[in-house]
């Protein structure tokens, strides 16, 4: 069974730094891709950046140059490290996982983590 857990969420003031964390554990035979998506109140969920393995690091508009998403591929680990957050920032965080397990190539998904930027 693969999980993928999250941490590093919580309350931040605008201009402040968070740095969200993704430990995936499993039988997993490969890495495609790792990334974070992210759900405001009322909002559908939108991809904040993502990172294949071998490919393009890809960051949505709203976040290039503030966010830094990085891996360890040792630890089958995913960072997003945020600066200069913002109000707008605001929403819950979830980890995506696109690997590959003995049934093939599968997507997973963390629980989320809260992330609220408010003075």
């Amino acid at each position: 069974q693969v999980q993928l857990v999250e941490s590093g969420g919580g309350l931040v003031q605008p201009g402040g730094s968070l740095r969200l964390s993704c430990i995936t554990s499993g039988n997993i035979r490969d890495i495609n891709a790792m990334g974070w998506y992210r759900q405001a109140p009322g909002k559908q969920r939108e991809l904040v950046a993502d990172m294949p393995s071998g490919g393009i690091t890809y960051y949505a508009d709203s976040v290039k140059g503030r966010f830094i998403i990085s891996r360890d591929n040792a630890k089958n680990t995913v960072h997003l490290q945020m600066n200069s957050l913002k109000p707008e920032d605001t929403a819950v965080y979830y980890c995506s996982a696109n690997l590959w397990v003995a049934g093939g190539l599968r997507d997973y998904w963390g629980q989320g983590t809260q992330v609220t930027v408010s003075s």
